[in-house]
């Protein structure tokens, strides 16, 4: 097991970053706050909508596949009946490390999902949200983040990638 604020140290220096769930209509859409955020701190960051072509006035991508050049990180903001195949496209694509979006509510966090990714060596945070951590994180969040780890929506500890099939 390691501390949370590890690992969203590690995956926060990723640079090229997707952010599925982009909505085209974002309002306070949690997915395009995430991708906002990343974009105002100078990532270069995708926005992956299949049913879309532009977002936030920047191109949409309907899979991660369809990225020029690929990323090295996606944070899963989609309903969770789609996080598995984002992780086996993940897992397709040799993007290794996953953040499952989770403020107050259930978010994006789809458990078996989670464990099959770390199962196959992904590196997978699942729960609280990238704006908690380092060069991404706002007061409010830093706020939200003690309070959402009393919750269990932000853990404080998440394991290692196994890479154990069994």
């Amino acid at each position: 097991m390691r501390r949370i604020a590890d690992a969203a140290e590690e995956f926060l220096a990723h640079r090229r970053v997707a952010v599925t769930g982009v909505s085209r209509n974002p309002g306070d859409h949690a997915a395009n706050g995430v991708y906002r955020r990343f974009r105002e701190r100078g990532y270069e960051v995708f926005a992956v909508n299949p049913n879309a072509t532009e977002v936030e006035g920047d191109p949409a991508f309907p899979d991660l596949a369809s990225i020029p050049g690929g990323v090295q990180a996606v944070v899963i903001g989609t309903a969770p009946a789609h996080a598995r195949s984002t992780v086996d496209e993940c897992l397709r694509l040799g993007i290794d490390h996953v953040w499952f979006h989770r403020g107050p509510g259930g978010g994006s966090l789809d458990v078996d999902a989670a464990r099959h990714g770390r199962a196959r060596g992904l590196s997978v945070i699942d729960g609280g949200c990238p704006c908690m951590f380092g060069a991404t994180a706002d007061v409010g969040h830093r706020v939200m983040r003690p309070i959402l780890q009393l919750t269990g929506n932000v853990p404080r500890r998440i394991p290692e990638a196994s890479g154990d099939l069994s």
